[in-house]
């Protein structure tokens, strides 16, 4: 996999950022959904000690088992920058998953893709370093508007820019609970990106592949600053 340069500065990230999203693919659909290998990722910090801790979980597509996990724990080495977050994450994360021995059809970020600023979320990021298709499910909105979405799983409302632009969608993974906020990373459509976060979540609000990166991050977190 490719690495992923860490910026000396503010204006060297989004520079890196401008270059990098030219190389965003949006023209493939991505692997069928309830198929293959798809990893989760997710991250969790320690910031009195200025620690990362990432995990990248792969499950089986059709049946939801885990297939492998691995994490990585290092320093954080970015700053917080709002629209930045993606060069604080990066590097633990591609870590973790360059410690799996399977390589993954997708991976599932807990964020965005295009729903960003700057059209180029971690989602988008870590698609384009690592050439994997790539999908951004988030549990809030950040900066974007939607009409809330129809009650029933499935059902969705489109998640626009200030400028009207939609960026994803939000989409209903359970009756009645608040949807989750899908956009697309790379190499990945945004019906198909909806089609995975509904296979991975048969259950709970949150993917499948989220949930067991969180929890693996968390505890591989604990553990290092024990």
């Amino acid at each position: 996999m490719t690495s992923a340069k860490t910026p000396a500065d503010e204006a060297e990230a989004k520079a890196i950022q401008d270059e990098l999203r030219g190389r965003v693919v949006l023209t493939e659909t991505g692997p069928p959904p309830g198929t293959g290998l798809i990893a989760g990722v997710d991250v969790a910090y320690d910031d009195e000690r200025d620690l990362v801790a990432a995990a990248a979980v792969v499950l089986d597509g059709a049946t939801l088992e885990v297939v492998e996990e691995s994490t990585s724990v290092g320093r954080v080495s970015f700053p917080y920058v709002p629209g930045l977050l993606a060069f604080r994450e990066l590097p633990t994360v591609l870590a973790a998953l360059d410690a799996l021995t399977v390589t993954p059809g997708l991976v599932v970020c807990d964020g965005y893709g295009l729903a960003h600023p700057r059209r180029f979320g971690l989602a988008c990021h870590l698609g384009v370093v690592t050439g994997l298709p790539a999908i951004g499910v988030a549990k809030n909105p950040f900066t974007f508007t939607y009409g809330e979405p129809g009650a029933r799983r499935g059902e969705w409302s489109p998640l626009r820019a200030a400028e009207g632009d939609v960026v994803g969608r939000a989409l209903r993974t359970q009756d009645g609970i608040k949807p989750v906020y899908v956009s697309v990373g790379h190499r990945v459509s945004l019906d198909s990106a909806c089609a995975h976060a509904l296979a991975l979540s048969p259950r709970f609000r949150i993917p499948e592949t989220t949930r067991h990166a969180d929890s693996l991050c968390r505890r591989a977190l604990l553990e290092a600053t024990l």
